[in-house]
């Protein structure tokens, strides 16, 4: 897990929505994404659209259509690496 990546997961302990990200992050728009799309191929993370209680299977395909009107939140994977490490 790369420094980004640990400090995108310290956001994700709740639902965020890619707006959020942006702001909390400062992280550039396409930058946010690649390191979701990382987070998302790892299995680290989860998404969540077109609402917070609809989570949407990753599909490389298709991501880049819906990433920045998806919301995101850890996987339990994903709590367990960040918070070990």
């Amino acid at each position: 897990m790369t420094d980004p990546e640990f400090d995108l997961l310290d956001e994700l302990y709740f639902v965020t929505p890619f707006r959020t990200l942006l702001q909390k992050t400062g992280l550039p728009p396409m930058e946010l994404e690649n390191q979701l799309r990382s987070l998302l191929e790892q299995g680290l993370i989860r998404s969540y659209w077109p609402d917070v209680d609809t989570e949407l299977a990753y599909e490389t395909t298709s991501f880049g259509a819906i990433a920045r009107d998806a919301s995101y939140l850890a996987s339990k994977e994903g709590l367990l690496q960040h918070n070990t490490r």
